[in-house]
């Protein structure tokens, strides 16, 4: 079968599942992972063939609304790729926020320490130690099975990875220039409201709270912060874009600095940033007063 027909047929089969524009990206993500062809193949070479008897059992997969990134066991996340499985959440694009309003702290500091809780397939982790490699990385989540597919990313350096809850007392024998957390933050209530390709296949443990409790990770994570951060030390966590002011409260209350809800790449707020001491500059040259 040509490849371009082949692109079209599938589009057209998963366009009950997903908007067209999706569609189409998702068939041709699996034919970049499974021909090993560029996304513009079939226009520069309209009669290039593929055999599309290797991507059946793929495509009944999609079909049954499994993520693409699991299908193909990959998922890209701050120009790197990563192994994903039904164990650890997918790397969201707005997450890659994150890594970059932590970088310019830790390029002023001289072998940083950054601990990443909830680090789920350790995407975090990786692209802030890969990005600053004389970082010391620890990584912590409750899931073994997360902790060994986040263990396993990369060969060489790297993060080290520990298996504690956050919800639990914190860890008492280091301390951090830097603290990150993608927490579990999706409400109970937001299940109506979401498709199936995330409810039926990633870990719930990872992505829901309850309704009438939705910021406890967040509590958990300031009372880690207020333990193991540095006098002069930043955090930052991604946060449920409609509990911006409520989730910033949070560390405000616990006695942080500097608090401030910020936006990610579509323009919803995403992140909370916080000091622990008031006269550390933030990478904006303010003080954090």
């Amino acid at each position: 079968m040509r490849l371009a027909e082949f692109i079209r047929e599938s589009t057209a089969a998963l366009e009950p599942l997903y908007p067209g524009r999706e569609a189409g990206d998702i068939v041709l993500l699996l034919c970049e992972r499974r021909f090993g062809v560029k996304r513009h193949t079939h226009i520069l070479h309209p009669d290039f063939e593929v055999d599309e008897s290797r991507v059946e059992g793929d495509m009944a997969r999609l079909l049954a609304w499994e993520p693409i990134q699991y299908v193909t066991g990959k998922a890209d996340f701050f120009g790197m790729e990563f192994n994903v499985n039904p164990s650890v959440l997918i790397p969201r694009p707005e997450t890659e926020g994150l890594v970059e309003m932590a970088l310019p702290f830790l390029k002023g500091l001289e072998h940083p320490s950054v601990l990443d809780l909830c680090t789920g397939s350790g995407c975090i982790a990786w692209a802030v130690s890969k990005s600053v490699p004389e970082s010391e990385v620890t990584g912590v989540d409750i899931s073994e099975e997360a902790l060994s597919t986040a263990a396993g990313q990369m060969e060489g350096p790297g993060p080290s990875f520990v298996r504690a809850d956050i919800l639990g007392a914190p860890l008492t024998d280091c301390r951090f220039d830097l603290i990150l957390s993608n927490p579990p933050y999706v409400c109970n209530g937001e299940k109506s409201s979401m498709r199936r390709n995330v409810l039926d296949y990633e870990p719930e443990l990872a992505l829901f709270v309850p309704d009438d409790d939705p910021l406890v990770f967040y509590r958990a994570v300031a009372r880690w912060s207020s333990v193991l951060l540095k006098s002069e030390g930043m955090g930052i966590v991604e946060i449920n874009s409609g509990l911006g002011d409520a989730t910033a409260s949070v560390f405000e209350a616990a006695g942080f600095v500097g608090v401030s809800v910020e936006k990610d790449c579509f323009g919803r707020n995403r992140f909370v940033r916080f000091f622990q001491n008031r006269t550390v500059q933030t990478p904006e040259g303010q003080a954090a007063v």
